[in-house]
């Protein structure tokens, strides 16, 4: 395989399009997670999940892309990207600087989005159990694991009426 840079640089493209629509839909996630609609948040990490899985497609073609270009410039197959621009032409070298620096930029951004989201979505789910246990505390029983960290349980509810004989 002999990648030419266009080729580097449609698939850095793809991965930045890839990184955006993700951020997109974690920002669309936490915004309606701030409006209460459970449904579309859950209608979201369905597609927080497809879009990962596909930017995961997008990143393993440009990493082996630079495998690649790595070892048809004798360098190791680990080689970065960055430390491969000197076998590109210089003015190709600016345009690939500017795609791994926005990609680097995206993948933190997502990183700190996501990592908000879970924190919002952790939130909500202990205030509606406490919540619950407010309206129903013989419903709950709070146990300890060895390592201390506690888990909430259902008590199995008893039927109102019994029917006895």
């Amino acid at each position: 395989m002999n990648p030419s840079w266009t080729t580097l640089v449609e698939v850095l493209r793809e991965e930045l399009a890839g990184y955006g629509g993700l951020l997109h839909l974690f920002e669309q996630q936490q915004q309606f997670l701030f409006e209460r609609e459970a449904e579309a948040v859950l209608r979201l990490s369905g597609e927080i999940e497809q879009q990962a899985e596909a930017l995961q497609a997008v990143r393993r073609r440009r990493e082996e892309i630079v495998a690649a270009t790595a070892r048809d410039s004798g360098e190791p197959a680990s080689a970065t990207l960055r430390s491969l621009l000197t076998h590109f032409p210089s003015d190709v070298r600016p345009l690939l600087e500017a795609l791994i620096a926005e990609v680097n930029v995206l993948i933190h951004r997502v990183r700190r989005t996501s990592r908000h989201n879970r924190l919002l979505l952790a939130r909500a789910v202990e205030t509606h159990h406490q919540t619950l246990r407010v309206l129903r505390p013989d419903s709950f029983t709070q146990t300890y694991s060895p390592d201390g960290r506690s888990a909430l349980g259902t008590v199995r509810p008893s039927p109102a009426l019994q029917a006895a004989g």
